[in-house]
């Protein structure tokens, strides 16, 4: 406990994991903040600010891109126009995905360590981001989102809250815990800021950054939330609410089709996530260059602006434009298509940003799909069509993202009508479960899954990874080779002197463990050690986690195993208990535990 406890504390070292260089702030204000919580909620806020400002200068920016490469009309956005240039909708893409491509080149060169975001940094490297890492990732996103391909930016905006907090809270010398939790607060202050909505950011932060709902928690994420919107409020005016006729009261007769619309939803969600798989396991497996991916990819979604502009961008504004607008049904599912394939294709082929934007619009589309065809059930009496749109938007978008609670507020705050919320929740809660129950990962995690890490949230987990065989093996007390005669096994080693022995062959390889209470319970004295041994096949090396350990214990069913330095060698440099992992285990999480609830 205290050996951990020393590690969490620790200071971060000038050149951190991820190459980023922290400068400290001055020893009384890293006192304050460690020590009192107030300070932190001050911290949080400044974080709050900054995520606010960073979301700001990226909006601005996409926004400009748009008016210029496409040549709109100020204040316009690109996804909800009428028409785009058919040469600029198709080549600014390509020409954008080019210069896209030859940066993608030029990092694998010159930075080939992968990026880490927000949800793999708090659950595997106690909260570090790296900021150039996350300047890198906003500016991808930035260009990506500029030159229409079909990504959400809240990639970008999330990777610089995040990364502002992180080197703050590391300048400050923050425990692991509260690093942790100033991460979330950066992450939620970026997408309230964005959705101008601080609720949303704020379960945004908890369920998806810091990935455990706790009181203590909670207040520093709110804080910065809202100090994130309040910031892009002034900064930017704030975004309108959506423009969409609800009902006063949703009925009770309603709800069976709200929970279908979740479950189809959540289906839905699957299919869009393996589509993206799949298309980005398509050009890697083609040898296609990494360069020439984006360009490719950049064609696709130009071909498809050129059909109708809502495949272009993340859709945001066609969102806000088009939510209110009834379309005919094969027009909303032509949008849906096309939407959902330029999405693919721009996230496959390697243009940078995330789904949650995009998944709310096609979320609404989806929603005004399924309206459609209650429409065609005989006597269906239906609720109105933008009913369903905002449903859908909830559910689709907790299929892809996760966070059936971030949606829920993110469609109260984004309506400001509480009669549907209700109906929101139940069907994000219903396209969870069937995510959870079909597929398992959210598109983040599911990500993480395909490149081989065991995340299934942000939950803290990095403590295990450093809670390895190696830390917590002893030396080894006793040890003979194979060909020692029981006789004189029994001799040196008598009832009550140990409870297992190590064994090796003459090159000093192991080959097993003997117990010497076994030796005695047989009845002749002719034999040799080799004829008592256990376990040959099975040990431990000293990278292993504890988590590994336990598995390995289960699996040989053994009370303790050897350590070997390698499967080659097999040479033995300790021994470990499955008594003495389960306890250093359950130290662990209840430390964690404790932290969470505020109690250290």
């Amino acid at each position: 406990m205290l050996e951990q406890a020393k590690i969490d504390d620790a200071p971060p070292k000038p050149h951190n994991k991820f190459g980023d260089w922290v400068m400290h702030a001055p020893q009384t204000f890293r006192a304050l903040v460690r020590a009192d919580e107030i300070w932190l909620a001050l911290l949080s806020a400044v974080v709050g600010i900054l995520a606010g400002c960073g979301v700001a200068l990226i909006d601005t920016a996409t926004s400009l891109m748009h008016t210029k490469l496409f040549a709109l009309p100020s204040g316009q956005g690109l996804s909800e126009s009428a028409a785009v240039a058919p040469l600029r909708a198709i080549f600014v893409p390509v020409l954008g995905g080019a210069v896209l491509g030859v940066s993608l080149w030029s990092l694998t060169k010159f930075r080939p360590k992968p990026l880490v975001d927000p949800v793999e940094a708090n659950a595997l490297y106690g909260g570090r981001v790296s900021l150039t890492d996350s300047v890198i990732v906003a500016l991808q996103t930035t260009w990506s989102n500029g030159v229409g391909a079909s990504v959400g930016m809240e990639a970008g905006f999330a990777q610089i809250g995040a990364g502002i907090a992180s080197r703050l809270g590391r300048s400050f010398r923050l425990r692991r815990n509260d690093l942790r939790v100033l991460v979330g607060a950066g992450a939620a202050a970026a997408i309230g800021g964005a959705f101008n909505a601080p609720l949303c950011g704020a379960f945004y932060g908890i369920e998806l950054i810091i990935g455990v709902y706790s009181i203590t928690t909670l207040p520093f994420v709110v804080i910065a939330a809202l100090a994130g919107t309040l910031t892009t409020q002034i900064l930017l005016g704030g975004t309108p609410p959506l423009n969409v006729t609800l009902p006063l009261d949703v009925p009770s007769s309603a709800y069976p089709m709200v929970l279908l619309l979740g479950i189809l939803s959540g289906l839905a969600g699957i299919v869009i996530m393996r589509g993206v798989t799949a298309i980005e396991s398509g050009f890697r497996r083609s040898g296609i260059p990494i360069w020439v991916r984006p360009i490719l990819g950049g064609m696709v979604v130009g071909l498809l602006g050129w059909v109708t502009p809502k495949a272009l961008s993340s859709g945001h504004s066609a969102l806000h434009a088009d939510i209110g607008v009834t379309f005919p049904f094969f027009i909303l599912l032509m949008f849906f298509v096309l939407k959902a394939v330029a999405s693919a294709f721009s996230i496959g082929s390697g243009f940078r940003g995330g789904l949650f934007f995009a998944s709310l619009f096609l979320g609404a589309l989806f929603g005004k799909l399924f309206a459609g065809l209650l429409l065609l059930a005989p006597g269906f009496d239906t609720m109105p069509v933008g009913f369903y749109a905002v449903v859908g938007m909830s559910a689709l978008a907790t299929s892809v993202v996760g966070g059936p609670m971030t949606m829920t507020f993110l469609a109260l705050e984004s309506t400001q009508n509480f009669n549907v919320t209700m109906a929101v929740l139940a069907a994000s809660i219903a396209s969870a479960i069937t995510v959870r129950r079909l597929f398992g990962y959210s598109f983040a995690t599911w990500r993480f899954h395909l490149r081989g890490e065991t995340i299934r949230s942000a939950a803290d987990i990095g403590w295990i990874n450093s809670l390895t065989v190696g830390r917590m093996m002893r030396p080894v007390q006793a040890v003979v080779q194979q060909e020692m005669a029981l006789e004189a096994f029994r001799r040196e080693y008598p009832l009550g002197a140990t409870q297992r022995v190590v064994v090796t062959n003459e090159h000093n390889a192991y080959v097993g463990i003997a117990y010497p209470a076994e030796a005695y319970g047989l009845a002749t004295d002719v034999g040799r050690v080799a004829d008592i041994l256990h376990h040959g096949d099975d040990f431990l090396l000293p990278s292993m986690t504890v988590k590994e350990a336990i598995a390995a214990f289960e699996t040989a069913e053994a009370d303790s195993l050897a350590v070997l330095d390698s499967t080659a060698t097999r040479n033995v440099i300790g021994l470990l208990t499955e008594q003495y992992a389960l306890r250093r285990y359950n130290e662990q999480l209840d430390r964690r535990r404790r932290e969470l609830s505020g109690e250290i």
